[in-house]
């Protein structure tokens, strides 16, 4: 064994490429990105070839993953908590079809909503799904889960589904990993075709081994190493105890660090552990829940304790019913005194993001705005990326963003209406996501909407990933039926201002379907390439 500092994510990726991973399948997203960033370079996952490419969204990625497990070998998917609305068609029947080869599928969510449109809880899709669920309380849990999620599912032939939160992706903590990484599986045809068809008589005789299936995997939740019930005294009764689930645990440790006074059960492995539940609620009057995200175990706990026992925590007041916990707001729940250990310094000002200078992203809002000034009540349906800053001053451009690919849709959606203008504005990663199917919509209706495809040659938000539509962009929009005369791609710099003016211009007054694509490279990308480049240009002089 060795120790290393690793972040939560790179823990993640470490256990998986330790565990015997074949492939990594996710598309960008925040706080999971690092997870698939450190595979792609990690040494080892290069030697053995792990497959560490972007996908084109998270359904792609859950669907290739299965396609490896059904050939015997270890595949991991990450995505953002969002991630999983998208993946959820593949994800729920991967429960019905079972898996071959390993699978864990890692949900990172974003509780305060850094990086988000919400702050949902991934455990609901576990429960939804009928499969297991880890959610590691450490870095160190995280790393050693990733074997023993792997080995689970292909014991349990079940995916396995990781739950982890901002602050466990993104922290840092010593871990102590194996210098020896597990061979990958073998490819193998075992995997049945009875059950990966789901006509509705082999998924009714799923459904039905899957649900039976439930009580081994409680059984087996209830045996964990990851779940851990304490009590200063067995047999004594206590008027409070406490359910701590994942990095809440680590809140109330650092509130109790020589040991908790009362009884106390971590829970880190679904489904519910009863027994332990049970057990804990007969010691005492009440059992306060600490969880990080919605009150998942909190509600359950209400179907499972007896009724003596009180269920307090996020519903009824004791930790806050939104946003993310901390040391402090736990301390305050468990009745101790405040600490100035964790108090929030008043010195850091808040700055409210930007578009970077220079950005082509501004070139665009500049010209669409003085464009639309000339018409009344006109709307711009934004998008998920760097551009939805537009909403901000000074642009103030996009009146609405709601999820990955909406923009086109929507404004499809008001010009049915009889909204004109309507304008979407949508990103290069992301019309690749999950906008195509929108604009064949649009193109099939000739829907009365202009889309500016703003393509910057990279997933910006995210840190510079490739985007899978680079240089295919006017060939996508052909191929689902754009008309080659309200095809445009434009240069999104100052002194192109006239022309980009009058194209957007010209196209809203066309009813129908255009197209608008403004290229130029993202300024951060751009930077490392010309770095690189002399780089390579001095060591080639030497």
């Amino acid at each position: 064994m060795e120790k290393k500092l690793l972040l939560g994510d790179e823990a993640i990726a470490l256990g998986a490429i330790h565990a015997g991973l074949s492939g990594v399948y996710a598309y960008p997203g925040t706080p999971s990105t690092e997870i698939t960033e450190f595979i792609q370079t990690n040494q080892i996952a290069k030697e053995r070839g792990i497959h560490s490419r972007w996908s084109t969204n998270e359904k792609t990625a859950m669907e290739a993953a299965l396609g490896m497990s059904y050939m015997g070998k270890r595949a991991l998917v990450c995505m953002k908590h969002v991630g999983m609305n998208v993946c959820a068609d593949p994800f729920v029947n991967s429960a019905m079809t079972g898996v071959n080869g390993g699978v864990v599928v890692l949900a990172a969510d974003d509780p305060s909503m850094h990086s988000s449109q919400d702050e949902q809880d991934s455990r609901f899709y576990g429960r939804f799904a009928m499969i297991p669920v880890l959610e590691p309380s450490s870095q160190q849990e995280a790393y050693d889960m990733m074997a023993f999620a792997f080995d689970y599912s292909e014991q349990q032939k079940l995916p396995v589904l990781m739950r982890v939160t901002t602050r466990m992706a993104h922290s840092r903590a010593v871990v102590k990993v194996s210098d020896v990484a597990r061979e990958q599986n073998a490819m193998n045809y075992d995997a049945v075709a009875a059950n990966w068809v789901l006509l509705p008589a082999n998924a009714r005789r799923r459904n039905d081994a899957v649900t039976a299936q439930q009580v081994t995997l409680e059984a087996d939740a209830a045996g964990s190493p990851y779940n851990i019930y304490t009590a200063p005294e067995e047999g004594k009764h206590y008027e409070r105890g406490i359910i701590a689930t994942g990095i809440a645990y680590n809140y109330v440790m650092e509130n109790y660090p020589e040991g908790a006074p009362c009884p106390l059960l971590k829970i880190s492995h679904y489904p519910l552990p009863k027994e332990q539940v049970l057990k804990l609620c007969r010691q005492c009057d009440s059992v306060l829940v600490i969880e990080e995200g919605q009150p998942v175990v909190e509600e359950m706990l209400r179907g499972v304790m007896p009724g003596c026992a009180r269920v307090e925590g996020r519903l009824t007041g004791e930790l806050p019913r939104t946003g993310e916990l901390n040391p402090d707001i736990v301390r305050k729940a468990l009745g101790l005194p405040a600490s100035e250990s964790h108090a929030v310094c008043d010195d850091v000002v808040g700055r409210p993001p930007a578009l970077c200078q220079g950005c082509g992203h501004r070139d665009v809002y500049k010209a669409l705005n003085e464009v639309l000034a000339e018409y009344d009540h006109a709307r711009v349906f934004g998008d998920i990326g760097c551009y939805t800053l537009g909403f901000l001053p000074p642009f103030r451009a996009i009146h609405s963003c709601v999820d990955m690919g909406a923009s086109i849709t929507m404004a499809k959606g008001a010009a049915d209406a009889g909204q004109w203008p309507a304008v979407a504005v949508i990103g290069d990663s992301t019309f690749t996501h999950s906008g195509m199917t929108g604009l064949l919509d649009a193109i099939n209706e000739n829907a009365d909407i202009t889309v500016i495809l703003s393509d910057n040659l990279t997933t910006a938000m995210t840190g510079g990933q490739d985007s899978a539509g680079t240089s295919k962009f006017e060939a996508i929009c052909r191929g689902l039926g754009l008309s080659e005369e309200h095809l445009h791609v434009v240069v999104p710099l100052p002194k192109n201002m006239p022309e980009i003016t009058r194209i957007i211009r010209e196209e809203l007054n066309y009813h129908g379907t255009s197209v608008i694509i403004p290229r130029r490279e993202c300024m951060q990308t751009l930077q490392r390439h010309m770095k690189q480049k002399r780089k390579e240009a001095r060591e080639q002089a030497k």
